[in-house]
Order: structure tokens, then sequence, then C-alpha cells
């Protein structure tokens, strides 16, 4: 795998996430920097040593360059000590946006923290990481920004332990109800996970799952751009991005791209595709990406904008090579190739391949493959669905299993299907009530030929909004 790390640390920040000059944290900075702090108060009320003082006060001068390079360890040891010591906000705030300003000028003075600690042995996150339990989100959220510079701005890691507490925290910031700061948290998210080890640390927290479900949810599209950004940047790393769709990315991503008008979040979404092909080391898993976008109507989409016009060539070329992999997967495609990947998406319809009898002769035994795999995501979806559609559509599906499988009926009781397909006799939808008692049908009875001019009888009087056709001839 080629890890992306500088590569991505070299794209000029308006190319990563043009948010600096409008996120809430970097306008409240601003107004930081105005009221300046009396240091000689401090010192005068012996809250800081003269050491301090002579180093912070020159540091908040116009003298701070010369003095950076001439006492880079006596500025570490003097900013480290005011953040243990001094309590108040305001002074707090000022420290860390000087500490921010001097890092953002200057990204390789992040080495004078390290240095200085790695000296004395001590530990350069622990001040910042103590301020995360801060109440104040202007704190707590710019301490978060100078440890994300600390983390992936020089060749100090992170400790394991921290690191995990880290990303915890990160994640858990994304979820708070209406964040305002969320596109700092994402922005520091995004910094992180360039480096290679600590996205593998971040899936470690369930953080995928974590992404998907806030895209799904709905966010603005600043933030959608952010968060897509981020798992574009794990599908960097080949194992990540064979998992990846386990978690349901592809149709989250089809259903965003359907509905942006934002062009840099089209441009961010195509190259998670590209990379969810191209960066797969099993050629198989790349594939079913390729079936499963197909699936999800990307080839539809991608038609859409090659008949647009961008400035960005990144999008042209994406959306080339995707409509070159996408149509030669479709020509590949077997008929259990598309409705495996139907069944992993979780998005079921009528399409054709639940309905032919000649798919269920060849095909029903191949639900019993790698452990009963796709029969397992079946049953999850009668457990977990509310769409009265896939609760159809996987009701007659279990049924056509039973029909072509003497040994379907243990399977699926062994299994706990048969219980949720019964719990479904009493839905409110009565299309679903419908394919259930079918599948019900299926599983209790012996005499296929008797159950066959039931089936005809019982199609007569089929709901008709939506759902199935009616199923004719003998079973």
């Amino acid at each position: 795998m080629t890890d992306v790390s500088e590569m991505l640390s070299s794209l000029p920040d308006d190319k990563i996430d043009m948010i600096a000059a409008t996120s809430v944290l970097q306008q409240q900075a601003g107004d930081i920097r105005i009221n300046k702090i009396n240091w000689q108060s401090y010192m005068q009320s012996q809250m800081i040593n003269n050491e301090d003082y002579q180093c912070i006060s020159t540091l908040d001068s116009e003298k701070k360059t010369h003095y950076l390079q001439q006492n880079s360890d006596q500025c570490a040891k003097t900013f480290l000590n005011l953040l243990s010591h001094v309590s108040k906000d305001q002074t707090i705030q000022y420290i860390l946006v000087m500490i921010d300003d001097l890092l953002q000028e200057d990204r390789s003075r992040i080495q004078i923290f390290h240095d200085y600690a790695s000296k004395r042995k001590e530990n350069v996150w622990g001040p910042f990481l103590n301020l995360l339990n801060r109440q104040n989100g202007f704190i707590v959220n710019m301490s978060s920004r100078i440890l994300a510079k600390l983390a992936c701005w020089s060749g100090e890691q992170m400790p394991k332990s921290d690191l995990h507490f880290y990303l915890q925290w990160l994640k858990d910031q994304l979820t708070l109800n209406s964040n305002e700061y969320i596109q700092s948290v994402a922005r520091c998210l995004q910094m992180m996970l360039r480096v290679d080890e600590y996205r593998l640390a971040f899936v470690s927290v369930d953080g995928i799952s974590t992404l998907v479900g806030i895209l799904s949810a709905g966010v603005n599209f600043q933030v959608q751009y952010q968060l897509v950004f981020c798992l574009w940047v794990l599908t960097f790393n080949s194992l990540l991005a064979e998992k990846m769709n386990k978690f349901n990315v592809i149709p989250v991503m089809s259903d965003i791209l359907n509905d942006s008008a934002k062009e840099k979040v089209t441009r961010i979404i195509l190259a998670v595709f590209r990379n969810l092909i191209e960066k797969p080391d099993d050629l198989q898993v790349a594939k079913e990406h390729c079936i499963a976008m197909v699936q999800c109507k990307v080839l539809k989409q991608l038609s859409i904008l090659e008949q647009r016009r961008y400035d960005d060539e990144d999008i042209s070329g994406d959306v080339e090579f995707l409509i070159e992999k996408l149509q030669s997967s479709v020509q590949d495609l077997s008929s259990f190739d598309e409705y495996a990947t139907e069944i992993k998406s979780g998005r079921l319809e009528w399409s054709p391949v639940h309905k032919s009898a000649k798919f269920w002769r060849e095909n029903a035994l191949r639900l019993n493959e790698k452990n009963y795999d796709l029969l397992r995501i079946l049953i999850h979806l009668l457990d977990t669905s509310k769409d009265p559609l896939v609760l159809s559509v996987a009701s007659y599906d279990i049924g056509e299993y039973v029909r072509h499988n003497p040994r379907g009926k243990n399977v699926i009781e062994q299994l706990g299907g048969k219980q949720l397909v019964m719990q479904l006799l009493s839905h409110e939808d009565p299309n679903v009530r419908y394919e259930a008692l079918l599948a019900v049908q299926k599983l209790m009875v012996h005499n296929w030929e008797y159950l066959g001019k039931q089936l005809e009888k019982e199609s007569e009087t089929k709901p008709t909004s939506g759902g199935s056709a009616p199923i004719s001839g003998k079973a």
C-alpha cells in the first residue's frame, strides 16, 4: 500500500477543506487576539515567575520570531507552565491562540514542544489532553486543533492510550447535537487520518460506522465534504478499502452524489469510489464494489455528470475511469452476483432476479455458502428493517430458498427466521402480510402440488398497492 501522508500534507489548505477563514473557532480566535493579556499583572501578583514573564511578553510582541530562534526550549517550557498553572479561561484562550498561530506560521516549530518534552522525559500531550475536559468550547476545540498538529506535523506519534482517548473524543464530538464547532472537529479528524497508524486506530473505535451514520442522517454540505474526505483518506489503506462497504459506504455515498449540488462534494465522492476499486488488493472485493455501485445506480449518475463541464480535471478523469470500470463489471455480472450485491446493500426491491424461477432452481443452495452469509443478512433485515418493500422481498426470498432446498426449513428455523416471518403476519402493511403468509406456507407445507394450487387462489386476492407480482403456476 502506498502511504499518502506526505502527499496529503503537501496539499494546500484550500484543497483540503477550505474552511479556515469561516469556522466558528477561527472567528472566535480573531476576537481573542485583539484582547491582549496584561502579563505584567500576572508577574506582579506572583502568578508567574520572571522567567516566564519575560518569555511570554516577548512572544506576544513583534520580536517573537528572533526570540523563538534563540530560546526555543524556554518558549516550550513557558507555554506548558502557563497552561498547567493559569486557570482563567480568557488567559488560557489567549495562550492557545498564541501557540496555534506560531505553529500555523511555521509547522516545523511543532518540534520545539516535542524536543522539550523528550529531553525531560515528559508527556507533551498531557497538558492539551487535560484541557479537553474543560467546559469552555473554545478552549476544548483549540486544544484539539493543537493536539492534531502535534500528532501529525512531526515524526513523533501519539502514544496508543492517548491516541485512543483523543480519537474517541473526536468521534463523540461529531455526534453531539448542534455542536457549533463540528467543522473544527472534522478538520482535526481530517488531519489525523493522514497517518496510517491513526486510521487503523480510528476504525478500532468504530469510526467508519460513526461517519456513515452522520452522513446518512444529513449534515450541511461543508461538514458533508469533510466527513467524506475522512472516508477517502481511510481508503488509501488497502485493508480498510476492502472493508469499507461492509459499513454501507457505497449506498450512502451514492445517495449524497445524487442529491449534491456542490462540486467539491461530487469530487470527493468520486475519489472515494475510485479508491474502492483501485486500492483493494483482493480483486474480488474490487469487483464486488463495482457491482454495488451498479446496484446503487451510480452508472446513471455518472452518465449525467459526464455531460457537464468541470474546471477540475480530477472530476472528469474519475468519471471516465468509473464509467469504464462499472460498464465492464456489468458485462461480467452474473445473476447471482447481482442478487448477492443487492442483499448486502440492504436495499431490496422487486428486481427481476427475485421472481426468476430459473434463478432459484440454480442458485438457492448458494445461500448456504460462507456459513449462510446471505441468508443471515436476509433474516437480519426481517428483524431490523422498517421498510415494507424490504420486508416483503426478504420474506419472498426466504420462502423461495425453502422451496428449492430440501433442508431449507431446518436451516431457517435454526437461524431464527421462521419466528420473524410469522411475526410479520400481523404487520400493518398488507403486502408484507401477504408475502409473509406465502413464506410461512412454504415453511409449513409438505405437499408442493397442493401449495401450488393454493398459491394460485391467493394470488387472485393479493393486494395491488406495490409489492410483488402474482405468483402463478405450480410451485
